[in-house]
C-alpha cells in the first residue's frame, strides 16, 4: 500500500500498473498533476499476512487540490498473483473535503 501512494507521488504509472490484478487493471492510468499528495495514513488492516491470499487496506490519503485539502478515504482489496500483492479494487471509497469537516 505504502509503495503504492509513493508511486502516485511520483507520477509512477508503470508500477502502479504491474502492481494492479490484471482482472481490473485498467488499460491506462492518467494522474492529476493537480494534486499534490501530502500524506498517508494507514487506518487499518484485515489478513494480509505471509500466510494470506488476500487482504484489505483501510488508508485516507490527503492531498491538495487547489486551495482546497481532500482526503481519500479507501479500503483497498489486495491479492497475490503468482507470489506477488496485487491492488484489486476499492470496496468503499470516499472523498472528503477536509476545510469542511473540520468546520
Amino acid at each position: 500500500m505504502c509503495a503504492r501512494y509513493a508511486a502516485y507521488v511520483v507520477g509512477d504509472v508503470d508500477f502502479l500498473l504491474r502492481t494492479w490484478d490484471p482482472t481490473t487493471r485498467p488499460d491506462r492510468l492518467a494522474i492529476d498533476d493537480a494534486r499534490v499528495w501530502l500524506g498517508l495514513e494507514v487506518l487499518g488492516t484485515d489478513a494480509g499476512t505471509m500466510f494470506d491470499q488476500e487482504g484489505t487496506v483501510t488508508f485516507a490519503a490527503t492531498f491538495s487540490a487547489g486551495p482546497t485539502a481532500m482526503q481519500l478515504r479507501e479500503r483497498s482489496r489486495f491479492h497475490r498473483v503468482d507470489g506477488r500483492w496485487v491492488y484489486v479494487d476499492a470496496e468503499l471509497a470516499e472523498l472528503v473535503d477536509v476545510d469542511e469537516e473540520r468546520a
